[in-house]
């Protein structure tokens, strides 16, 4: 706690404050990182459009949030302290995987009744190819180079990539 507020340029006491203990900060910190999944997915929920439209707007805001350094250290933190915090990061996973794969999962049931994708089988094993393919460059490289290796596509660019890979095995 105290290089935490030391680095926030707050006194431990003030810390102590706003927070009883290492853990309630933890838990305020992933919180945070939650609710920011929620409220970019309420904006990709609301989108109507073809399969190409819609799944392109899930890929580039899901590419943005996972390709945000921030949310890179988020992961981070939860992945080193998760012995500690087992409940927290239990919590963090469902967080993400309701808000994106619960979202995305939707979206192809939506796209597969529409005529716009065919119909797909295990809606939850499409939705992870394509975060999959969104994943790897703009996520997991550099999470596990610690950032020294970035992708050298835009988010868009591996956005519209995936969701053509994506519509070349599931579209209509």
């Amino acid at each position: 706690m105290e290089s935490i507020a030391r680095d926030a340029g707050a006194s431990t006491a003030t810390l102590y404050i706003l927070f009883s203990s290492k853990a309630a900060l933890f838990n305020a910190v992933i919180d945070d990182a939650a609710e920011d999944f929620a409220r970019q997915m309420a904006g990709v929920r609301a989108i109507e459009g073809d399969a190409r439209t819609t799944l392109t707007s899930f890929a580039e805001s899901y590419g943005a949030f996972m390709g945000d350094p921030f949310i890179r250290s988020i992961f981070r933190l939860v992945m080193a302290e998760r012995p500690r915090f087992q409940a927290v990061a239990l919590r963090f996973f469902e967080k993400g995987r309701t808000e994106f794969g619960g979202t995305l999962i939707g979206l192809i049931e939506r796209l597969s009744r529409s005529g716009d994708l065919r119909p797909v089988e295990h809606p939850s094993w499409a939705a992870g190819h394509l975060m999959g393919m969104i994943e790897h460059p703009v996520f997991f490289v550099p999470l596990v180079t610690g950032d020294e290796v970035a992708v050298r596509r835009t988010i868009a660019e591996v956005a519209a990539e995936a969701v053509e890979t994506f519509i070349a095995r599931y579209g209509a």
